[in-house]
């Protein structure tokens, strides 16, 4: 048995609808009735970067990093496929330049995203404190 199971439906045209456990989620190609495929798997990608950042902030002894923003963009190449993501990451908390590349680089490998991606496809990520 597979640990995710998902059904995507399209009755016509260039939009779906993914069932993902008791979530729906509509998908479009040409972004008229939902978000395109690129500019989900980038979203996707951030929803999975923020928590493992918050989880590398705690195993650095920092439990309270207050409000944590990424504001990610990415570019595609002339086939619109993805060629760059990149993440800028705002953290509330105060801490010093070293110890918030520390919690970046511990995120890094807590995401699951981050770890499925190919590597030319994965964000440079920058982050900010006392961004708040």
């Amino acid at each position: 048995m597979s640990d995710i199971q998902t059904s995507t439906v399209s009755e016509e045209g260039f939009a779906s609808t993914s069932q993902v456990g008791d979530f729906e989620l509509t998908i479009d190609a040409l972004g008229e009735e939902g978000p395109d495929p690129n500019s989900v798997l980038v979203a996707d990608y951030a929803s999975c970067f923020l928590p493992a950042f918050r989880v590398g902030g705690q195993q650095r002894g920092h439990d309270d990093l207050g409000k944590v923003q990424i504001d990610a963009d990415a570019d595609l190449d002339e086939d619109d496929d993805l060629e760059a993501i990149r993440f800028d990451i705002y953290v509330e908390a105060d801490l010093d330049e070293e110890t918030l590349d520390e919690i970046l680089d511990r995120a890094k490998n807590i995401c699951h995203v981050h770890s499925a991606l190919r590597e030319a496809l994965k964000a440079d990520a920058t982050v900010h404190g006392d961004a708040f």
